[in-house]
């Protein structure tokens, strides 16, 4: 008897949470759980309990006398069986109450729950969130944390997300559109062919074609736009050239419930007490444009003072557009198949599962920022628009008054970056359906997910993690990635981690009906549809990346290139001479060649004692912690701030390097990005590398003016070095021209004086 108890509690313990839940209310495992092969399997026969009031374990029968041979399965349950895994140990993570209390509590009075939701939840919050990013912290929460609020419906931590009050009102499935509204209507079908939106995703590619797109090939082609200026376009098929002058692009047909507020979209961007501005800019116009050809947009000049918040609105109103549209279609086919006109092979508009768009953002301001304006678009005229979790949206991701910081001196664009709430640990889902918005509702019923690269990877997770989910990610259609230069500086690793994770096989249904599933999903070739959408402020290779070896776009690619024609060289306020040292790379990740040219070519010039009060700036964490382990070698008297540094040693190590008691002071950028502290008492600046941001170049070269009192300003020095491969980089220091010039040149050493006149 102990042994056959023991037998039925293993085959209970390893079962999944859903196909307990079914077993506790219809008796049996689902079938889509069943591991589908080509050869015959034995079926387990689970007898039905004999008494509603009590179900007992001993009821379930695993002798090898009641198990039957298993039916020949069918064309459509292998399909089922490609998108399931058999399930591991490490998924199980229930205790034995658990298990006990879900097979024998009673089935009266429990509410079914909606297939294919499935979201962590979070222990704990992260306590002071900054630059530096950890890969072991807690998740804090899944498609909206769940801490509880005022709503009632919204569950502790440790529950599942449900959203009892509103599912039905979100759900795709059981919503259809009702005749004679015409917010609801599909404009779609009024602009057939022509619109972008059908002609992108009705759009069937062969075979031939996408292995044409895998294997690299692009032409490119360059034109110049008034505002935008020379784009560089990439195209895969000849059949999708490159869009041509501006004139000939225009704004694509957007959706009937965005036409009475997108003209008016700059409204809410203005300061109080501005003139109303009631037409697009020429940026946006020609954004919007650009995006509505569902080409990949790649834009690596948007300045945070002037272009971010015209950028965002109107990549908004490209997301809104195309989700609307998107469900639109889906809310028409339900009512056409409730009546019988169209048969179900007619109405394959969707994908594996339900979330569409995927905007990462750095920090929670810009969130808010997003989901104001989702509001101030679909919020119909004179009446108040109906979003569920407002209040709690309010809460967590507006700013506390308290923690402003007061009266700090910092340039113009640290204010624009760090305003608001500038937490980077966070993820939401939103859904959008008949004019209403639902914040915080579970990832696999939204149709929107923001969320920042840490708090996407704390639950994507990695190989061999109990907890891990991505198969949220698998019907991304538009990926957009805001403010991209910040999220260089928060921790590029976890981007790319999101990046191998989109458009891959979902492993579970998720309560998909496969019958509307676009062909080009159930293929696996959704990463061919993918429009990827990049604003930086700079140029930068590891953000070119992302086009160049994560997006597929069948449609090709659209970047702009604008080289500067001065450079931050010119708003150096101190007379000093810069010298340009160049040194001899293999390539753009050959490291070794700077390190071994710092150490034998300029180190030694700053080892004698009248060399003090030397400032060495690193953009790069690991060339930092390379220098700072050869310096300990070596003995140097130095010392260091990173972004990882306490508050204390970076009182201590700046109030030293100030007297003069070290020589030396390895300076991170991150930290500088981070803080933009002034540090006082330098005298010589070596540029390990070209920072990041052209302007840094010039505040630091103007932190020598500070604690200069009684210092001979003849004496400062300055280096910079840099290869062929930091033309961008350099462009944007030195000038395009004088760039083109110093890389062309045989000579590897060129010298710049700054002071009151221009640079020579």
């Amino acid at each position: 008897m102990g042994k056959r108890q023991n037998r039925q509690h293993d085959t209970i313990s390893r079962l999944t949470k859903k196909q307990k839940k079914h077993l506790k209310e219809f008796g049996e495992e689902h079938p889509f759980h069943d591991n589908v092969s080509d050869k015959t399997e034995r079926t387990q026969i689970v007898h039905l309990r004999d008494s509603p009031q009590r179900p007992q374990r001993k009821n379930i029968d695993e002798s090898d006398d009641d198990l039957e041979p298993e039916e020949q399965p069918s064309a459509y349950q292998k399909l089922l069986g490609t998108l399931m895994q058999p399930e591991t140990d490490s998924e199980e993570d229930e205790s034995d109450e658990e298990e006990e209390e879900l097979i024998e509590e009673e089935g009266s009075g429990l509410e079914s729950e909606q297939d294919g939701v499935e979201e962590e939840v979070a222990d704990e919050e992260e306590d002071d969130p900054g630059p530096v990013l950890k890969e072991d912290e807690v998740v804090v929460e899944a498609g909206g944390a769940l801490d509880g609020d005022d709503d009632p419906e919204v569950g502790q931590a440790g529950d599942e997300f449900t959203d009892k009050k509103h599912e039905s009102q979100f759900c795709l499935e059981s919503n259809i559109t009702a005749e004679g509204d015409p917010d609801e209507a599909d404009d779609t079908t009024t602009q057939g062919e022509e619109d972008p939106f059908l002609k992108h995703v009705d759009t069937e590619l062969s075979e031939e074609e996408v292995k044409l797109i895998a294997d690299g090939r692009r032409t490119k082609t360059q034109v110049k736009w008034p505002r935008l200026g020379n784009l560089i376009s990439t195209s895969c098929l000849e059949r999708f050239p490159a869009p041509g002058q501006a004139s000939s692009v225009g704004i694509p047909p957007l959706h009937k419930a965005l036409q009475a507020n997108w003209a008016s979209l700059n409204q809410a961007l203005q300061p109080q007490g501005a003139p109303q501005q009631e037409e697009l800019s020429d940026l946006q116009r020609e954004l919007l444009g650009l995006m509505g050809t569902y080409r990949d947009v790649y834009v690596p000049e948007c300045s945070p003072l002037t272009d971010a918040k015209e950028v965002r609105s109107t990549y908004c109103l490209h997301v809104l557009n195309h989700v609307l549209k998107a469900n639109s279609n889906v809310l028409t086919h339900n009512a056409q198949l409730k009546d019988g006109k169209i048969g179900e092979d007619d109405a394959r508009d969707q994908g594996l599962t339900r979330p569409k768009v995927l905007i990462v953002a750095p920090f929670r301001d810009g969130v808010l920022q997003v989901v104001q304006t989702f509001i101030h678009l679909l919020e119909p005229k004179e009446k108040k628009m109906d979003v569920s979790n407002k209040k709690r949206f309010k809460d967590e991701f507006s700013e506390d008054p308290e923690d402003r910081p007061s009266n700090l001196i910092r340039p113009d664009d640290y204010h624009a970056i760090f305003s608001g709430n500038v937490d980077d640990h966070f993820r939401i889902g939103v859904s959008i359906l008949k004019r209403s918005i639902r914040l915080f509702s579970p990832f696999y019923s939204s149709d929107i997910i923001i969320a920042s690269p840490l708090g996407l990877r704390t639950l994507l997770g990695v190989e061999g993690e109990k907890k891990r989910d991505f198969d949220f990610l698998s019907s991304i259609e538009v990926l957009v990635l805001d403010q991209a230069d910040v999220l260089l500086m928060q921790n590029w690793e976890h981007v790319l981690h999101v990046m191998k994770h989109l458009n891959l096989q979902p492993l579970d249904a998720h309560g998909v009906d496969f019958s509307r599933v676009r062909m080009w999903n159930l293929n696996s070739w959704a990463k061919y549809y993918r429009q990827t959408l990049v604003f930086s402020s700079i140029q930068e290779p590891q953000i070119n990346n992302i086009l160049t070896k994560h997006s597929f776009n069948y449609r090709g690619q659209v970047a702009t290139k604008n080289l500067p024609k001065t450079g931050s060289i010119c708003q150096v306020l101190v007379q000093l001479p810069h010298v340009f040292q160049l040194f001899s790379a293999d390539s753009f990740m050959d490291q070794d060649a700077r390190f071994q040219f710092f150490v034998d070519k300029v180190l030694p010039q700053y080892r004698d004692s009248v060399m003090s009060h030397t400032f060495i700036y690193v953009p790069s964490y690991f060339d930092f912690v390379r220098i700072r382990n050869y310096l300990k070698k070596e003995e140097t008297n130095f010392t260091s701030i990173s972004e990882y540094s306490q508050r204390s040693e970076v009182s201590r190590a700046r109030h030293y390097f100030q007297k003069g008691n070290i020589q030396l002071l390895l300076f991170s950028e991150r930290f500088h990005f981070y803080k933009r502290y002034t540090i006082k008492g330098i005298r010589h600046l070596i540029f390990y590398g070209l920072p990041t941001y052209p302007q840094f170049y010039s505040e630091v070269c103007n932190m020598l003016q500070a604690g200069a009192d009684g210092v001979d300003s003849a004496s400062w020095t300055c280096t910079a070095l840099y290869s062929r491969y930091d033309a961008h980089k350099l462009a944007a220091i030195a000038g395009a021209e004088r760039a083109a010039q110093m890389l062309q040149s045989k000579k590897p050493v060129h010298l710049f004086i700054t002071g009151e006149d221009k640079a020579s």
